[in-house]
């Protein structure tokens, strides 16, 4: 097969695992339609990607949220939602501002959407973030360090949250694993305390959420959603939901269909 079709082929072996809980390899080898061999090299490198427990003969769902920590995966997933709520967040970007963006794939998706709006000042800890504006004469780019982290593509800890404070931007764009009526959450500590300072260092705080997002909560807290200035989510999101998250904060929805 093709490297874009193996890597489809995986998204649905992911999507099935997280559904199921546990699969064997031989139901996953049926579900694909390739041999068991492909199945478990594929279970392997699902695995290293920190996407699903590997055991011998089949694989099971790592517990909640923990496998949206793999940025190859979630690059895959629910792209028309994520473009949908990219766009909304990017009408609030003008030209001239300063503009903080994190390492998640939304905002990836929102980046590409400002380079037409230069003049800008675009702040940011993700390296393909980076790679967007990096040819743009217009934009003036800062690169925020810190310790390289491989599962997400970005720069985190300690160094990158003392750089962050450093700073103070007209907007910060963000988002993150899990969301309720009342808080955003994420697994990961080094990834939240990253968030929660750029929530901190910017004048507009706004956060892009796809609909698979709400309604769960992670480990960690990242905020209130009383704070945020902005929640941008697609048209998938539950209305009752919807209702007491306007309570708290703006909230705008996308047509992501």
């Amino acid at each position: 097969m093709t490297k874009r079709s193996a890597e489809e082929r995986r998204r649905l072996i992911a999507d099935h695992v997280v559904e199921q809980g546990t699969v064997t390899g031989a139901e996953l080898a049926g579900l694909t339609g390739v041999s068991l061999m492909t199945v478990h090299r594929d279970l392997d490198d699902l695995a290293r990607q920190g996407v699903l427990r590997r055991f011998r003969g089949g694989a099971s769902a790592l517990p909640s949220t923990v496998f949206e920590s793999s940025l190859d995966y979630r690059l895959g997933v629910h792209t028309a939602e994520k473009n949908a709520v990219a766009h909304a967040a990017a009408a609030l970007v003008e030209p001239g501002m300063s503009v903080m963006l994190d390492d998640s794939t939304t905002v990836l998706a929102m980046a590409r959407l400002l380079v037409d709006l230069a003049p800008l000042t675009v702040v940011t800890n993700a390296r393909r973030v980076l790679d967007v504006f990096a040819g743009c004469e217009d934009i003036r780019l800062i690169a925020l360090g810190g310790e390289y982290s491989r599962t997400h593509d970005s720069f985190l800890g300690m160094p990158c949250v003392e750089a962050v404070q450093a700073l103070s931007v007209d907007l910060v764009a963000v988002s993150t694993s899990a969301l309720d009526a009342r808080s955003a959450y994420h697994q990961e500590q080094d990834v939240v305390l990253v968030k929660r300072a750029m929530l901190t260092s910017a004048a507009t705080k706004v956060m892009l959420m796809d609909h698979t997002k709400l309604a769960r909560t992670a480990l960690h807290r990242v905020g209130s959603v009383g704070d945020l200035d902005h929640l941008v989510v697609d048209d998938g999101a539950d209305p009752e939901l919807l209702g007491r998250l306007r309570e708290r904060t703006r909230v705008t929805v996308a047509a992501a269909r």
